[in-house]
C-alpha cells in the first residue's frame, strides 16, 4: 500500500526549504495480490530459462558455496516452503524439510529439475490465490498475511535471477515497477527492529549526524518516482521515496540499483560504471557491509 505525504526538508547552508513528494511504503508492497501472482510465474519462467541449457555443476559467483544446480533448488524448495505455509494456513513456522518434495527432484536430470521449479511455482501460486492477500498466515516479518509471501517469493526470484544470469551470462532485465517494489521491500526489511538487533555489531560508524543516501533510478517512467532517501542520521535507518540532497547519491538504471544494494554487482565490477556515484562513497560501502542477511 502507497501513502503519498508531502515534506519540506531542510535544506543546508541556510537555503530554502523545498517541498518533496514523497511515498511511504508497508510491507504489503505497491503491487496487487494477482498482479504478485502472474510475476511469480513470469519471474520463474525467466529463472528456468536462465539455467534449462547451462552447466548446472558450474559455481554461482555470487554465492560462491553454491552450484547452479544447488542455485535451483533453493528457489525452489523456498516457492514450496511459501505455498505450504500458504496453503496450510500456518501458524508458526514449518520445518522446509518436512515438506514432501521441497529438496528437489527426485530424479536429477536438467529437465526433471525444471519441470519441478516449475510445478512448485504453480502450485504456489495456486494457494496464494485461494487465500488471497489477507488471510493470516504465519511470517519471519511484521506483515502475518499470505500476501507477504507472494511478494517476498517474488522478490526471491528476481534476485535468484540474477545471480543464475550472472553465471550463465543470460540477459538480466527487471520489470521497473516490479525492480523499484523489490528495493521498497529490502529497504523495509532492513529497518525493521529484528534488523538492527541482528546487526547491531556492524552499525558502529554507520548512523549519525549527517549519514544520509540517495538512489536515483534515470531510466524508470517519471511516474515510478523511482527516487530514495536512506536516513541514517538516528540510531537506525529510516527510509522514503523522495528527491532530496544526501551525503551519497547513486544514479543509474533502475535494475543496476537493485543489483548495487543487493550486492550482486560491485561498482568496481564490470557494469558497475552505469552507476554514477556523487559524494561520500565509503558510506554507501558501509551502508553495504551492514545491510546483509547473510
Amino acid at each position: 500500500m502507497i501513502d503519498m505525504v508531502t515534506v519540506a526538508p531542510q535544506m543546508g547552508g541556510g537555503t530554502e526549504r523545498r517541498r518533496t513528494t514523497v511515498r511511504r511504503m508497508s510491507l504489503q508492497g505497491s503491487l496487487t495480490h494477482e498482479e504478485y501472482c502472474a510475476q511469480l510465474l513470469a519471474e520463474t519462467e525467466k529463472f528456468r530459462a536462465s539455467v534449462r541449457h547451462a552447466d548446472l555443476s558450474a559455481t554461482v559467483p555470487t554465492c560462491p558455496d553454491w552450484t547452479l544446480a544447488d542455485l535451483a533448488r533453493h528457489v525452489g524448495g523456498a516457492h514450496r516452503w511459501a505455498g505450504e505455509l500458504v496453503a496450510t494456513r500456518a501458524t508458526a513456522v514449518i520445518d522446509p524439510t518436512t515438506i514432501p518434495g521441497a529438496g528437489g527432484p527426485d530424479d536429477d536430470t536438467p529437465e526433471a529439475l525444471d519441470a519441478w521449479l516449475a510445478e512448485g511455482a504453480e502450485r504456489t501460486v495456486a494457494a496464494l490465490r485461494e487465500a488471497g492477500p489477507d488471510t493470516a498466515v504465519w511470517s519471519w516479518a511484521s506483515d502475518h498475511r499470505a500476501g507477504f509471501w507472494a511478494r517476498r517469493m517474488v522478490h526471491e526470484t528476481v534476485i535468484h535471477r540474477a545471480d543464475a544470469a550472472l553465471t550463465t551470462g543470460a540477459a538480466y532485465e527487471v520489470p521497473p515497477e516490479v525492480a523499484a517494489d523489490c528495493l521498497d521491500e529490502w529497504l523495509e526489511l532492513c529497518a525493521l527492529p529484528t534488523a538492527a538487533e541482528r546487526w547491531a555489531d556492524r552499525a558502529e560508524g554507520l548512523f549519525g549526524p549527517g549519514r544520509t543516501l540517495h538512489l536515483h533510478a534515470t531510466d524508470a517512467p517519471p511516474a515510478l518516482h523511482a527516487e530514495w532517501m536512506l536516513d541514517l542520521t538516528g540510531d537506525r535507518l529510516t527510509h522514503r521515496r523522495a528527491h532530496e540532497k544526501a551525503a551519497v547519491a547513486l544514479r543509474g538504471p533502475l535494475t543496476d540499483l537493485l543489483l548495487a544494494l543487493y550486492r550482486r554487482r560491485s561498482l568496481d565490477d564490470e557494469g558497475g560504471e552505469r552507476i554514477e556515484v556523487l559524494g561520500d562513497r565509503p558510506l554507501f560501502d558501509r551502508w553495504l557491509t551492514y545491510a546483509s542477511f547473510s
